[in-house]
Order: structure tokens, then sequence, then C-alpha cells
């Protein structure tokens, strides 16, 4: 994850949104970002690619920080399965 030292321009913006209520809002705000930041790139594949990949990226480091800590305490609560 990219750990930006110019946040406060997007903070500012992002942070006025108290909730996105459903997946499908989450979806949407998504592809905003996605299409204002190629706003001026080439359309080239490495620069779709790039987006795309970026989102993709994101979604790993939230798995990573997020579901996984959730998977390991189901673990604890429900215990393992038989392999």
């Amino acid at each position: 994850m990219p750990y930006i030292k110019e946040r406060l321009q997007f903070d500012n913006i992002l942070n006025q949104f108290e909730i996105i209520p459903t997946k499908g809002d989450l979806e949407y705000c998504i592809f905003k970002l996605m299409k204002i930041y190629m706003k001026d790139k080439k359309i080239s594949y490495s620069e779709l690619h790039n987006t795309v990949y970026a989102a993709i990226h994101c979604g790993h480091e939230f798995e990573r920080r997020f579901l996984d800590k959730r998977e390991s305490e189901a673990l604890v609560e429900n215990g393992d399965v038989e392999c």
C-alpha cells in the first residue's frame, strides 16, 4: 500500500462521507476514482492495467489487514476444519 505524504487533499474530500451504505455504492465510488485517475493518462494497455491493478492491490491490502484478522478470530471461536 503506498503510504503517500500528500494525503490531506484526499482525506478532506473522502472524510466527508460518514458511510458508504452498499457494496454497489462502494463499487461506484471506486469506478469513478479510476475514471478520474485516467483523465490525464494515455489510453494504453499499460495505463489501464495500472488502474485495475491499483484497485486489486487495495483489495489485497484490505484483505490482509481486516479479512485475514477476522478469519483468524473465527478459527479461534469455532475451531479449525479437519483436513
